[in-house]
């Protein structure tokens, strides 16, 4: 089993099951004790701000505000840089645990040994 998993959700709102399916896994993960790096990009980058993940609905899926707070109590959260900028999102606007990094942090994580890549 990968020592590490990284996660990267490209689905908000506009893919409702997708998007869950990912904080799913990445929660689980962390709470299973494997470490999870998940990076929001795409229309998931608004799950960064305060109070977007409490907007969110999807029938029979966990709360994304509980499964956002799992995956930073043992893992982390990181929005792409490129997409917060498209989204005029900056660091003080986001969530506290939200860190903003690019494409070359996501490659650095994404080829470490021991790890495994999923993209939703």
């Amino acid at each position: 089993m990968a020592k590490k998993l990284v996660i990267k959700v490209t689905a908000g709102a506009d893919s409702p099951e997708r998007c869950s399916q990912a904080f799913t896994v990445a929660a689980v993960a962390v709470a299973s004790g494997v470490e999870v790096s998940m990076w929001l990009t795409g229309e998931s980058a608004w799950f960064a701000l305060p109070g977007r993940a409490a907007e969110f609905e999807l029938p029979h899926a966990a709360p994304l505000p509980e499964l956002i707070e799992g995956i930073l109590a043992g893992g982390s959260l990181t929005l792409c840089t490129q997409c917060a900028a498209r989204r005029d999102i900056a660091p003080a606007d986001v969530i506290d645990g939200v860190r903003i990094a690019g494409a070359q942090v996501f490659v650095q994580e994404s080829l470490a040994d021991d790890t495994q890549a999923l993209v939703y």
